[in-house]
């Protein structure tokens, strides 16, 4: 999906890391909530409460799950979820464009 229409969007940012990622909530008329996002490159550790579900636009990182031992190459295009309650770090090798999606399950 290159676009969401009919949506609300947060005004105020979140920005965390100093300004090296920023991303806006946007509410869908379903009633969900997703983020988009840009991260510079750097590394970063993420704490999750839902489960989520990270979309790559652009861009290229390397990402460590909680229970991972490996990297992996995440790069345009790709996805990875995330379990709720858990965190994952990032290793971002270039600008990456993302979103974000947040599930109760």
């Amino acid at each position: 999906m290159e676009n969401y229409k009919n949506v609300n969007v947060d005004k105020l940012a979140n920005v965390y890391f100093e300004g090296k990622v920023v991303s806006r909530n946007i509410f869908l008329n379903d009633g969900s909530k997703k983020t988009l996002g840009v991260m510079l490159p750097g590394e970063y550790e993420f704490n999750t409460e839902s489960r989520e579900l990270m979309e790559i636009i652009s861009g290229k990182l390397n990402l460590k799950l909680k229970d991972d031992n490996d990297w992996k190459l995440i790069s345009h295009g790709m996805d990875f979820n995330v379990p709720k309650n858990s965190s994952f770090k990032v290793k971002v090798l270039e600008l990456v464009n993302y979103t974000c999606s947040y599930f109760d399950d």
